[in-house]
């Protein structure tokens, strides 16, 4: 994709997912395992972001997934996820973990995450993505925010390279 591009909104990335979920998913006391849910916000994150570059991409980056509610046998988990940065070939998406009783109606949040992909060519090399344009003053910062958080990685990263 070239420079030119006139970019995507961030809405056109929107991707929810919602899964009940069942004993397998669960340990002995019935709360489910934080790595099915990990794998979930992965998979939601990315097909955010493929609607976005509309090719295929790669996980390089979860940045810190705390849980601030357990998620137990018979909730209804939705997660949705929207791309909230682009650089040149990676995409930051935003995953909201929301579980729910599906008998009460009550929700709650339990987790956001960010994730970092990039795109692939049909050669499995990075190309470039879409601008990400910003529908309202939420996006904007939300993208702000993405930048500083992009910038931040790439601040550890180059320090991890010369620390070893």
């Amino acid at each position: 994709m070239d420079s030119d591009s006139p970019g995507k909104t961030v809405s056109t990335s929107e991707v929810m997912l919602s899964q009940l979920m069942q004993p397998e998913h669960a340990n002995l006391l019935g709360n489910v395992h934080g790595g099915w849910i990990m794998k979930l916000v992965d998979e939601v994150g990315a097909l955010a972001c493929m609607r976005h570059a509309n090719q295929r991409v790669v996980t390089v980056a979860v940045d810190q997934l705390t849980f601030q509610h357990p998620v137990k046998i018979g909730d209804l988990v939705t997660l949705t996820a929207q791309v909230s940065y682009v650089g040149r070939t990676s995409m930051e998406a935003e995953v909201q973990v929301v579980a729910e009783n599906p008998v009460t109606g009550q929700c709650w949040h339990t987790n956001t995450a960010y994730l970092v992909y990039v795109a692939l060519d049909e050669d499995g090399k990075p190309i470039a993505v879409p601008p990400l344009i910003a529908e309202n003053k939420a996006q904007a910062r939300r993208m702000e925010q993405g930048k500083a958080r992009q910038e931040y990685r790439l601040a550890q990263a180059r320090q991890n390279r010369v620390e070893s």
